[in-house]
């Protein structure tokens, strides 16, 4: 096992992952040497002498580390609906592979409702979200990343993100903390 100051490692088996910035899913072998560039949010990027990938938490043995637990410890509200804070923690856990700054600093996600679901107990998440470039491919990497987690969520039996581009992304959404992060302050 490597130290955690060394971030070049061999992948100790088969795993999933996605190629940064298509979003296409490919399959690294075991033995794929590569460098670890980036870990947040429960995933890590990775580059290889052949790409950059994205490769998640629960593989993250095959990486030398441990694997990221997806459980969260959370009650919902006294109606038994999802705690809204506790979702807006979740979508903090979501980053873009190669920006180090969380979704929500980013400014991408504009709005994010909770419904009852009719006929049911259950509720509904619903998020509406930008990417910072109309071309990014790992945009539905990113939505499907976002809404893993908010299924997390006690009380969420359903999450729909939306990728809209109304109105289009720019700098000024950043949050000041994602600005301090980036340097942009």
């Amino acid at each position: 096992m490597s130290t955690p100051e060394n971030k070049e490692r061999l992948l100790s088996r088969d795993v999933a992952a996605r190629q940064i910035p298509s979003g296409e899913s490919q399959t690294l072998v075991a033995g794929t040497r590569l460098f670890i560039h980036q870990t947040l949010g429960g995933s890590y990027t990775v580059q290889t002498d052949f790409g950059l990938f994205r490769i998640d938490g629960k593989d993250g043995d095959a990486l030398g580390e441990q694997v990221q637990e997806n459980t969260i410890e959370a009650a919902a509200l006294a109606d038994g609906s999802p705690d809204p804070a506790v979702i807006w923690a979740q979508l903090n856990k979501v980053f873009d592979p190669e920006i180090p700054v969380n979704i929500v600093d980013l400014g991408l996600v504009y709005s994010m409702d909770i419904e009852k679901k009719e006929g049911s107990d259950g509720y509904r998440v619903l998020v509406a979200m930008t990417l910072t470039a109309p071309g990014c491919g790992m945009g539905p990497a990113i939505a499907e990343d976002a809404k893993s987690k908010i299924l997390l969520v006690p009380g969420v039996d359903e999450a729909e993100v939306r990728i809209t581009w109304e109105p289009p992304w720019n700098q000024s959404m950043i949050s000041e903390e994602g600005k301090m992060k980036l340097g942009l302050l």
